[in-house]
Formats: structure tokens, sequence, C-alpha cells
């Protein structure tokens, strides 16, 4: 990776300028998702979450503070079941589907590509079997109980081994809980897939909030850290007095709020997309290396052109969902353009998406946002996260911190800024991978968690 990125590196005078530019064209996402926080010192762009102990800590028997939602609703079974009539209604919107015009030579610059699209809708249509998928879904323990007042799907895959972690991994947009199909089984029995039986956790996977199988909020205030506080209530109603954390994207930005809310519950946090500013300290904060100078400089760069959606997820979710949720192959072109842009791959015409996921991969993700019809409902989150005050502001996170930096992660934070926004026991640069880092690189997310959680145990 160190020839690669060396190519790309800058004065950090430059970062400074780009990061003034960047900062103009996405301050929705970093003022919505960072928040206001602190570091060591109070700085404007820090994220983190918090903590109980600095030591190996086991599951407390004194009783945890309840948090906001708790209630003692039923855990229901859950299986997915969608009906022949929805899929067959699928299969005729495919059928009629109307492909746009594009430009002659160009393949993702305008946004997906007609012909990797078309390919990808064909597939959908012919050769995807949703039926496969589902019972793939649903070998794994899922269930349903109330928290909030609403209905609130998640896995629930315990380990053999009793001294197993509680580990509650969450996803963020446009992902669900389809993204963690390949670790679970690793994560719960490490043994079967070569592990060490060590390295095992009880695993919980909820799908937030009008997102997947779970329900959709029929009223305003869902932002993160209303989520955060939903999930504390999902574990304390599973039992787990304490429990680790693990998440990119909007899971990531949840836990940090979690953290900050209910620090006494959490053995550690696990971040593949760590979001904090630059330090107050002039020191601290130039304290960045080649490495990661270059690779920050690089992906600011690249997500200039990259945050159009977050303009209008933030603003318009509602005008954009009449689309999303009436045409699934305008559904998947929204979505399928985020694993695109956000993937460790060569963009237009050199990047071949089918090399990194499976199209079986991509259209499992995408028809659970169609069959539940939670397109218009996650987008929300971004609209939430800019129009609802925050109850705690965040500070600085004293939970023991694990990262893992992917090189085509969205936003990257070099380990001084990090140092002094957590309490930072594990920080990685990843060789590869993405955003989407537990279906892109699953082996290296499973061994990047055990490396971090190893400390703790």
């Amino acid at each position: 990776m160190n020839s690669r990125l060396s190519t790309l590196s800058i004065k950090r005078a430059g970062l400074s300028s780009l990061l003034i530019l960047f900062g103009a064209l996405c301050s929705a996402f970093l003022a919505t998702t960072i928040g206001s926080v602190a570091t060591a010192k109070p700085d404007p762009l820090t994220s983190s979450l918090a903590n109980l102990t600095k030591t190996t800590a086991p599951l407390i028997e004194k009783p945890m503070p309840q948090t906001k939602f708790a209630n003692n609703a039923a855990i229901i079974p859950f299986e997915i079941d969608i009906s022949d009539a929805a899929i067959a209604d699928l299969q005729r919107r495919l059928a009629a589907t109307r492909m746009p015009d594009q430009i002659a030579s160009t393949t993702w610059e305008y946004g997906t590509d007609s012909t990797y699209l078309s390919e990808l809708i064909a597939y959908w249509q012919n050769d995807f079997d949703w039926k496969k998928q589902e019972a793939e879904l649903n070998q794994f323990d899922q269930f349903k109980t109330e928290i909030d007042g609403l209905e609130l799907h998640f896995i629930h895959q315990l380990s053999e081994n009793p001294n197993a972690i509680p580990l509650m991994i969450v996803h963020g947009w446009p992902g669900s809980v389809a993204e963690f199909s390949k670790i679970i089984g690793p994560l719960t029995d490490p043994v079967a897939h070569g592990g060490d039986i060590a390295d095992s956790y009880h695993v919980i996977a909820p799908s937030l909030p009008g997102f997947g199988f779970s329900e959709k909020p029929n009223e305003p205030g869902y932002n993160p850290e209303k989520f955060a506080h939903i999930l504390a209530g999902l574990m304390q109603r599973l039992g787990y007095q304490q429990y680790a954390i693990a998440g990119g994207d909007w899971g990531a930005i949840i836990n940090r709020n979690l953290a900050n809310t209910f620090p006494e519950r959490l053995l550690g946090l696990h971040s593949n997309m760590v979001l904090a500013g630059p330090p107050a300290d002039i020191e601290q904060r130039d304290d960045v290396s080649e490495a990661e100078d270059s690779l920050r400089t690089a992906r600011t760069a690249y997500m200039q052109n990259e945050v159009g959606y977050q303009q209008i997820q933030r603003t318009k979710p509602q005008s954009l969902g009449y689309g999303l949720n009436d045409s699934p192959a305008g559904l998947a072109a929204w979505i399928v353009e985020k694993f695109h842009g956000w993937s460790d791959m060569p963009q237009g015409a050199d990047g071949d998406l089918d090399n990194y996921f499976t199209k079986d991969e991509l259209l499992t993700n995408i028809s659970i946002y169609w069959f539940t019809e939670t397109i218009t409902s996650s987008t929300r989150i971004y609209y939430e996260s800019s129009k609802t005050p925050a109850i705690k502001p965040i500070e600085y996170i004293d939970v023991p911190t694990g990262v893992a930096v992917y090189p085509a992660e969205i936003y990257i934070t070099p380990r001084s800024w990090v140092a002094a926004a957590y309490d930072l026991r594990h920080y990685s640069l990843m060789e590869e991978g993405g955003h989407f880092a537990a279906l892109e690189q699953p082996v290296s997310y499973v061994n990047e968690l055990n490396t971090f959680f190893r400390l703790l145990r």
C-alpha cells in the first residue's frame, strides 16, 4: 500500500486547503454525523463513544441504569418470508424497466453505468433466486421485539462458548443485516472456520428502525442519538449488562452516541469508519504519518464528487422516495452506485464490480430494501440528523477503542486525531478494502475485531 499512497502525498498546507473545500461540499454530513463534540480539548469535529473499564471486564452483576425505552415486551422468533405475490410484482416491474440514455464512451462518470445496470436488472429478473437468499438469511436466529413503540428486528446468534463476548454489530445506509452474513459464522463459531475458540462472540445484529425488517418510525426525531437509546434498550431486553459494539457508516455514528450516553455498559468499541477532527493541540494535530496524510488527502479529493446524495437525503428524502420506492431499477441504480464508488476498486471503465461483490450479494441487500419498502424511511436518518438537536453533546470517549482504516473508506481519520478523541487501544491502516468492509473484506475484518478484543478479554 505504501507505493500507492506515496504517489498521492502532498504538503499539509495543501491538505488544509483541500479539507476546507471538502468541508464546504459535505459540511452537512460532518456537522450532523460528527455533531458537536470534544477531543482531549474541545474540538468542532470529534466523534466517539464511552467506557466502563480500561481492563478486561467480565459481565458485571450490579444493576445497570435503565434505558429510556426499557420495557418487558415479548421477544418473538422471526423468519423472513416474502410472498409469491410480492416476488411476482417485482418481476413485472423489472420487465417494464425503461432505461435512460447515456453519453457514448462514458461509464460511471455521471452516475451508475447503464451497461452494468442492465446486466444487474437482467440477472435480478432471470437468475436471482430470492427464496434461496431468504433461506440463507433464515439460517441465522432472528427475532422481533418492541422498543419505543416500534417493532425491532434483529439477529441474535449465540456462541456455544460460555466465555463469548456479546457483540452488537450495527449497519448503516445503504446497508442491512445482510452485510454481516459472511462474518456471523466466524464470530460465533471460530473453530469451524479455522480460528481459535477464545475469539468467540454472541452476535446481535439489529435492523435499524426504518430499515429492512424493522418497523418504520411514523414521527420525526429519529436521529442517531435516539437510535442509540433504542439499541441500548434492546441489549437490556436481551439481558446483556455489558457488551461490545462495532460497525461502520451510521452504525459507527450510532455506536458513538450509545457510548456517550451509556458508557458504563460497554466493554469496548470497534469502528471501521471512525470520525474525529483535528485536535486543539497543534503538535498532536500535525502528528500524522505520510501514509495517513496521503490516504486522507486522496479520499478527501475523491469524495468531493460523492456527496450529492447526502444533500438530497438530508433535505428532501420524501421526493426521492417516490421514484426509488416505485422502480426497482431506480432503487438498484441508487444503491449500487455507492457499492461501486465506496469500494476499493478502480473507478470508471477499469473497475468491474463483479470482482468485489457477487450480484447475489448486491441484490440480496437491494431486495431487502425493495420488499420491505424502507428506502424512504431509511434515508430519513440524514434529515433527522440535521434537524433534531442533540440531548447529550458528544464528549471525549473513554471506552477502549479499536480502529480499522480501510483505504477506500469515505472519511479517513489519522491515528493522532483518534487518540485525542477516544481511548485508543488499536489502530490499523488496512492494505485493501472499502466502506462495506464486512462484506468486501470479511477475513481481514474479523481478524481486526479479534486482534482488538483480545486486548480486552
